[in-house]
């Protein structure tokens, strides 16, 4: 059988995670399982499946250990499709991910636990919202003990929510580059000085860093996880709770936000498009379809009427934040929104370049379909990428691709050439089937009626 630990499940000595033949399995150690049983005796396990914030798990035979001599509990979680990183979530959804924490550990300690982290790494996104993955953070509680937590927590959550509620959207890339959260000082000195009459902001950000640093330089643990009183620790927990539902992002405006509002399909053009992407989609019955410049996810949800898992990513948060609202509130749960730089994806980074995979090695299963609608001119003009290394990079990306070609005569890309000069003398589609060709099998193209737009469907000759 084959044998691979997670990259990203390492630093818990008690319990770590692993595949077995393509299946997520979780391994209790030796020593290690009195909180396993404690969290499942004490009806909080019950209580958090109830509510349905937290995935659920089967025990299984001790044969299915990783490594069966320091092995004590298998467990079988609930399959999660395709793992999301908060350096990709909208704000809602770390949002979501925070006061779900927060909840996750007041529940616990009216059974007498608590959560021992709270990493934002902890909580996936599965059947339409928020979910913990984690059941080897609980721990048992002792009247008077700290909340190791705490900092995490501020560093994981509270300190992105506030940057780009208060300052930017574009500080949530902080995520990106502190990977175990946010540093409190840094957060300190970026936020506006009105935030220091913020009581909330002021305890949890500003008197919290302060502390802290101040602590670190007497080489003392810092009076953040000092102890405290149960109703202390509840007190903590709701007031953190109160400033994070508070928090809103002021929308800006940008180019994706309003996108299908500005298009240039007629009702009729636009009618047929989804038809096609419908009857394309079909031709393959896709599990698993990435949308790449999904914008609100209107096509991503035509692809979810197949029954495909979708992961719906944009480069914009606007755009990504309409479409998880949107999501929210939709009877389908298989859409996934993320945030999505096609020209800076999502890269393997943390320890040893593994700890949190690229976007192209994430899928435990394979991706069926890619899908690319109404992007490969900016990709191609925008940010000068040759088609024969778009058609390169996607082939790899999944087993097929609906991808929509626009020509020069479109009056978007009129209007995108109108700012520069056009270099492009290989923008045509006979150049883009040339080249795509040489990685892709043709399965179908249709021109979409009153358009100038082409789509087609193709089968990578490249993806393992």
């Amino acid at each position: 059988m084959d044998i691979k630990p997670l990259a990203a499940s390492f630093r818990d000595e008690g319990n770590f995670v692993y595949k077995k033949d393509g299946i997520v399995y979780r391994q209790i150690n030796k020593g290690f399982t009195s909180d396993y049983l404690s969290l499942m005796e004490s009806g909080l396990y019950d209580s958090l499946i109830s509510d349905k914030y937290i995935v659920n798990h089967d025990e299984m035979p001790i044969n299915y250990a990783a490594d069966k001599r320091s092995a004590d509990i298998i467990l079988k979680p609930e399959q999660i499709e395709f793992i999301t990183y908060p350096y990709e979530w909208c704000f809602s959804q770390l949002k979501d991910a925070a006061l779900l924490t927060l909840e996750v550990c007041m529940q616990s300690i009216e059974y007498g636990m608590i959560l021992k982290d709270s990493s934002a790494y902890n909580i996936q996104f599965h059947k339409g919202r928020a979910i913990f993955i984690d059941t080897g953070s609980f721990s048992k509680y002792e009247e008077g003990g700290k909340w190791e937590g705490y900092q995490q927590f501020c560093k994981h959550f509270l300190s992105p929510l506030l940057l780009i509620s208060k300052v930017n959207i574009q500080l949530s890339n902080l995520l990106k580059v502190y990977i175990d959260g946010v540093p409190l000082d840094l957060t300190s000195r970026l936020l506006p000085v009105k935030s220091w009459l913020s009581w909330s902001i002021f305890a949890h950000i500003h008197a919290h860093s302060i502390s802290q640093n101040m602590y670190s330089d007497k080489g003392s643990k810092s009076s953040s996880i000092k102890k405290i009183s149960k109703v202390g620790i509840l007190g903590l927990l709701n007031s953190l709770h109160s400033a994070i539902s508070n928090l809103q992002w002021k929308i800006p405006k940008t180019e994706w936000g309003d996108y299908y509002n500005n298009t240039n399909y007629s009702s009729n053009s636009s009618f047929e498009k989804k038809n096609i992407v419908l009857s394309m989609a079909q031709k393959i019955t896709p599990s698993l379809t990435v949308d790449l410049g999904a914008n609100d996810g209107l096509y991503s949800r035509i692809v979810a009427e197949t029954g495909s898992m979708v992961i719906s990513a944009d480069i914009d948060p606007v755009a990504v934040e309409s479409n998880y609202i949107k999501s929210k509130g939709d009877t389908k749960t298989n859409i996934i929104p993320i945030i999505q730089d096609l020209t800076n994806p999502s890269a393997s980074i943390g320890w040893a370049h593994s700890e949190r995979e690229s976007l192209k090695s994430r899928s435990s299963t394979g991706v069926d379909l890619v899908m690319s609608l109404a992007l490969v001119h900016h990709i191609a003009i925008s940010n000068n990428v040759p088609f024969y290394k778009i058609a390169q990079y996607f082939s790899k990306l999944g087993e097929h691709l609906l991808i929509e070609f626009i020509p020069k005569s479109d009056s978007q890309v009129k209007k995108m050439l109108s700012s520069r000069k056009d270099i492009f003398t290989e923008y045509s589609i006979e150049y883009f089937e040339l080249e795509f060709q040489k990685f892709y099998e043709l399965m179908d193209k249709v021109k979409i009626l009153n358009s100038e737009r082409t789509l087609f469907l193709m089968k990578s000759k490249v993806y393992l």
